[in-house]
């Protein structure tokens, strides 16, 4: 796998997600990206600990206090372990030394997922605010018109019902289910 740095607008680009997503982890210090030039910089191991902490907070709605825990323990693995593990399990013990809550997550499928995503950062320019490139209306013109003829025949309650459907689509929560363990005690 080849080396990448990324900015941030980039780095969320290739996880799917929201640049202030992206920047509200990092604000809550469950990412430490290295900062060059009041620019954060995101190589493929944060990349890896980002799309794993989005994992986990998608899946079990996790708060930022325990992510950064979670991504502290992450990083203390070595490169080697993470790569070459299919799951890696996460424990948290609660106090008065209870039985720990373990939490396994597909590592291996994450980081092939995030291998296919990266060559997406090339589409991101990550331009700077203010002008517009040259020629951005007669691109933006054009798109509108091929968007235009792939939408004839469709009508605005069809498009109001997709877009009601995505948005509860994304509301769901997640499944949990409870069965034995595949140790025994």
């Amino acid at each position: 796998m080849e080396t990448v740095e990324l900015k941030l607008k980039q780095a969320s680009a290739v996880l799917g997600v929201a640049p202030k997503d992206l920047q509200n982890l990092v604000q809550f210090k469950v990412l430490r990206p290295s900062r060059r030039d009041s620019i954060y910089w995101f190589d493929n191991r944060l990349l890896l600990e980002a799309k794993i902490a989005f994992y986990l907070r998608d899946s079990l709605g996790t708060s930022t206090d325990v992510l950064a825990l979670f991504a502290r323990a992450l990083s203390s693995l070595t490169e080697e372990h993470v790569s070459k593990a299919r799951y890696l399990s996460l424990r948290s013990r609660p106090a008065k030394g209870r039985e720990p809550i373990e939490v396994r997550i597909p590592v291996r499928d994450l980081a092939n997922e995030l291998n296919e995503q990266i060559p997406t950062a090339a589409v991101y320019q990550d331009l700077p605010r203010g002008r517009k490139r040259s020629g951005w209306k007669r691109e933006f013109t054009r798109t509108l018109k091929a968007a235009a003829k792939d939408l004839s025949g469709v009508t605005e309650s069809q498009i109001a019902d997709a877009i009601r459907g995505f948005r509860a689509g994304k509301k769901t929560l997640p499944e949990i289910t409870i069965g034995p363990s595949n140790k025994t005690a």
